[in-house]
Formats: structure tokens, C-alpha cells, sequence
């Protein structure tokens, strides 16, 4: 198959277009970010050599001019927040204001449209089940890990493969499930999951079919990928127990039972809000896992799949507009808690 030149020229010169303004925002930020301040701090360097020669005090510098240095410095980083989250953000917000074509205004109608349709209220409830599920049951088996691995014998190789999940993507992650899920009739199983079923006298079936159970089997690779985080974060979290509490907890004649509640779950408390938190928002945003899992069909769509799908493939920009603001909202609470909470540890 050989490559026209010619009819993809216009294709060719939109990439070149791209990597040109790649490399002029790239040497930009560079310039702004190394060369000047790096001139700046030159030449206060010479200046302030030049007064210890002279013997003459040495020049301050006004507080105005510092001002409007570290304004300078932060404009790089507040140019690309504005043209990468505020804009956006103030555009989505007036698109979920307007019908699916962006002509007309129709106010709130679009987010009344989430909580009165059958199939957008299946949506909503699909979301609340993964977020009520993820978050517990991923820091719950990482709390587990985190206990049963933390001095054992080959506890860097235990953590290793646990661990391994996390450098799979969600995508990839899908399709080994779907393979461990697949469903080939009456016949021999390439499914592990169906095989299973098999050899213990059972009968094959289409998993991801069937509602609300392959709701839960989506669930399951989630939390597969997540276990390993929660792992890392909480055994760490254990390692950082003072060596004196636990030794006076021994000798005192604790139980490994009682350890567990009395020592080391008020030790990782914050490491827990840490890990949940982070699940939660990550679990509010799933949409790779049920892309490519089962496309949303089935019962099994959520509010970043589904928003996917009203702006994109149904063409109803309002409505996927509204669907990303209502996710937005629903991430605020979380966010807003872990700060508050940050701040009161480093407070306390």
C-alpha cells in the first residue's frame, strides 16, 4: 500500500502546524521559567557585588517589585489553568444551558432531564453503587494486604504483584476481565470465570449481560487496579507506627486483634481518609472500564460514559454538558473535605 503524498497533504501540514506551536509554547514557558529569571537573578547578583566593592549599602529590593516578580512567575501556571479548566468550565456550564445543538436557551431543563428519565436515573444509580463500592471494598483488601504482606518473608516481591495492576491501563485491565468473563455457548470455555463455572457442574453464561450482576463484575476490576494503591498508602502508613507504641502495646499483653484496632487503625486514620478520598473522585470519573467493558449497554452505564455519549454519539451537547456539570458537583464535596482535612493535620 503506498502512501499519497499529495492527498493527505492537508493532514501533514495540520501536524506540522501542531508541533510548530508545540515547540513555540514549549520554548516559551522555557524562556519565561530559565532564561529570564535566571537574567534577573544576574544581574542582581552583579549589583549586589558591585555595592559590597563600593562599600555603599546594599540595594533592597521594594516589596511592589516582589510583588509583581512572583506575579510574574505565576503567570505562566495561571494562563494555563484559565485556558485549560476556567474556560472550559464557564463553556460547559453555558452549554448545559442550551438545547443539543447550542441555538436556543432552555434553562434548567436539561438537569431536570437527568432526574426524570428512566435510563438517566438507571445512570445515577449505577454511580452511586460504584461509589458506595469501590472506595470500601479496594481500601478494604489494601488494608488487608497492607497487614498480611508488612514483614513477611518476601514482602517486596508480595508487593511487587499487587501492585502490578496499577501499571496496567484501564483499558487493558477491561479487556483481561472480559476475557476472564467471556462466554463461548455450550461448548469449551475460554472464559475463566464460565470454565470454573463448568467444572463444578454449572452452566455457562453471558456475564456482562445480565443486570444488575454485571454492574458488580465491572466493580470487581476496579477494584482489582485500586487494591494495589490502597496497599502502598496504608503500609507505608503502618511502617511510620512508632516502634515504642507498639512494643508498649506488647507488653501490655495486647492481642494481634486487639493491635490491629487499638494501635494501628487510629495510627493510619489519616492514610484511610487519604486512600477513600482518592477512590472516591476516581471512581466518580470511571468511564474507561465501562467503555470498553460493555459500552454503557446493559444497565451498566455511569455519568462520565453516559456523558460521553449524549455529547458525542447522540449529538445532545446540552444534556452531556449538564451531565459533566452535575459530575463536577458531585466531585466538590469530596475535594472540599480533603482540604479541610489536610488542614486540620497539619493544625493539630
Amino acid at each position: 500500500m503506498e502512501f499519497d503524498f499529495a492527498a493527505e497533504q492537508p493532514k501533514l501540514l495540520m501536524l506540522m502546524y501542531g508541533l510548530v506551536a508545540f515547540v513555540l509554547v514549549v520554548g516559551g514557558l522555557l524562556l519565561l521559567l530559565d532564561v529570564v529569571p535566571a537574567w534577573f537573578a544576574r544581574r542582581r547578583e552583579a549589583q549586589l557585588v558591585a555595592a559590597s566593592a563600593s562599600g555603599a549599602p546594599l540595594p533592597r529590593r521594594p516589596r511592589q517589585r516582589e510583588g509583581i516578580f512572583a506575579l510574574f512567575f505565576l503567570l505562566p501556571t495561571l494562563l494555563l489553568l484559565t485556558i485549560g479548566l476556567v474556560v472550559p468550565a464557564i463553556r460547559t456550564l453555558l452549554l448545559s444551558l442550551m438545547n443539543g445543538d447550542s441555538t436556543e436557551w432552555v434553562g434548567l431543563r436539561n438537569y431536570g432531564f437527568l432526574f426524570s428519565d428512566d435510563a438517566m436515573l438507571r445512570v445515577l444509580t449505577n454511580t452511586l453503587i460504584w461509589v458506595l463500592l469501590v472506595p470500601l471494598v479496594a481500601t478494604g483488601f489494601g488494608l488487608i494486604y497492607a497487614v498480611l504482606v508488612d514483614k513477611a518473608r518476601f514482602e517486596a516481591v508480595a508487593k511487587s504483584l499487587i501492585f502490578l495492576p496499577m501499571a496496567i491501563s484501564f483499558v487493558g485491565a477491561s479487556i483481561i476481565w472480559k476475557f476472564v468473563y467471556a462466554y463461548r455457548g455450550e461448548g469449551d470455555q475460554i472464559g475463566l470465570l464460565n470454565q470454573i463455572v463448568v467444572s463444578l457442574g454449572g452452566e455457562p453464561k453471558q456475564w456482562l449481560l445480565e443486570s444488575p450482576l454485571n454492574t458488580l463484575l465491572l466493580i470487581v476490576i476496579m477494584v482489582w487496579i485500586q487494591a494495589g494503591f490502597a496497599m502502598v498508602v496504608l503500609s507505608a502508613a503502618i511502617k511510620a507506627i512508632p516502634g515504642d507504641i507498639v512494643e508498649a502495646a506488647r507488653l501490655d499483653g495486647v492481642s494481634p486483634w486487639q493491635m490491629f484496632w487499638q494501635i494501628t487503625m487510629p495510627s493510619i486514620r489519616p492514610a484511610l481518609i487519604v486512600v477513600m478520598v482518592t477512590l472516591t473522585i476516581a471512581t466518580l470519573k470511571v468511564f474507561d472500564i465501562v467503555r470498553t467493558s460493555t459500552n454503557g449497554n446493559y444497565d451498566t452505564s455511569v455519568i462520565a460514559n453516559e456523558m460521553y455519549n449524549q455529547a458525542f454519539r447522540y449529538g445532545q451537547s446540552g444534556q452531556g454538558s449538564a451531565l459533566a456539570v452535575f459530575l463536577f458537583i458531585l466531585v466538590i464535596p469530596v475535594v472540599i473535605y480533603q482540604i479541610r482535612n489536610l488542614r486540620q493535620q497539619r493544625e493539630g
